[in-house]
């Protein structure tokens, strides 16, 4: 089994930055496709940011276009989140998610992902 552990959530001011982490350990081998997720009191899961298994490709949801970066680095089996120029919007519970998938395709389907961190607060303070 493979498990994934966020961590770097913290309150931070609008218009501050901040850098989530997930690691991830157990039977690892291969190389992963990394998706960030997050939720919202009240909404549903979304799609933020993923990475293809070949680090090639990277796709956002238009919402964090320009302020988020999403990185992979499958030997150390880590991917990060940089939030840059965060909005009170952007508070939510975050998610790692990771697929063993190689190749240049990014997963921004939930569906796609077979393994799950535990979530990190976020909160933005205006």
């Amino acid at each position: 089994q493979v498990q994934l552990v966020e961590s770097g959530g913290r309150l931070v001011q609008a218009g501050g930055s901040l850098r989530l982490s997930c690691a991830a350990s157990g039977r690892t081998f291969g190389s992963f496709a990394w998706g960030w997720f997050r939720q919202a009191p009240g909404k549903d899961r979304e799609f933020v940011a993923g990475i293809s298994g070949n680090g090639g490709t990277t796709d956002y949801a238009d919402s964090v276009k320009g302020r988020f970066t999403i990185s992979g680095d499958n030997a150390k089996k880590t991917s990060y989140l940089q939030m840059n120029t965060v909005k009170p919007e952007d508070t939510a519970v975050y998610y790692c998610a990771a697929a063993y998938k190689w190749g240049s395709a990014v997963l921004n389907s939930a569906s796609d992902y077979d393994y799950w961190g535990q979530g990190t607060q976020v909160t933005v303070s205006s």
